[in-house]
């Protein structure tokens, strides 16, 4: 059986947050930033292939005066990622060393994408493909993106495990024939890839 990881918030946590939270100092301001501008369905955009110049242009003609700020997202996006996820990384190397195929499917703007791959490469390069949702133009959890991964990974229904922090997203991965786990954190992870017979006990 193979493994399917997503990335963000399986493999690596991100916020925006862990960014802007230095470059702007009040608490409020922070917030509503966030909260209005830079917000998560204004960054799909970016995962479902659209280039940061257009998205970042029609939000600066929204909020001018956050411009500068705005500008700021693409060229620092890898500031929004403070680490891995604890104890994820040594489950892709036990997993890996013990010959499981590992493949990932992840949300993720094309242009941001090769940078964090090659600032992660001691990890990525364990993974014997990588499906990218902004260089498809498919975002989880359409049911297209999964049969693409499915077939272009050479796996059928049944023959990987999918991994993924959001639910919609792995009831959508199990309707297309993959075998779902719903991300919570690594030890729960590791049990049940022990109890597959993936990993030793």
């Amino acid at each position: 059986m193979a493994v399917i990881f997503d990335v963000g918030h399986v493999l690596f946590d991100w916020h925006p947050r862990n960014l802007y939270a230095r470059l702007i100092p009040d608490r409020a301001a922070l917030e509503d930033f966030l909260a209005h501008v830079v917000t998560f369905e204004w960054h799909s955009q970016h995962d479902a292939g659209r280039p940061f110049a257009e998205t970042s242009a029609e939000l600066a003609t929204l909020h001018p005066e956050y411009a500068p700020l705005i500008a700021q997202f693409g060229p620092r996006f890898g500031e929004m990622v403070p680490g891995p996820i604890p104890g994820s990384p040594e489950i892709v190397a036990a997993l890996d060393e013990a010959g499981v195929p590992l493949f990932a499917l992840t949300n993720f703007s094309a242009e941001f994408w090769p940078p964090f791959r090659a600032d992660h490469a001691a990890l990525f390069d364990r993974f014997r493909d990588i499906l990218v949702s902004g260089e498809e133009k498919l975002v989880k959890p359409d049911p297209e993106i999964f049969r693409r991964a499915m077939a272009r990974f050479g796996l059928a229904p049944g023959e990987a495990l999918f991994v993924d922090d959001r639910a919609d997203n792995v009831a959508a991965g199990e309707a297309a024939g993959l075998i779902g786990h719903h991300f919570r954190d690594a030890p729960t992870l590791r049990a049940d890839l022990v109890a597959r017979g993936l990993l030793p006990g």
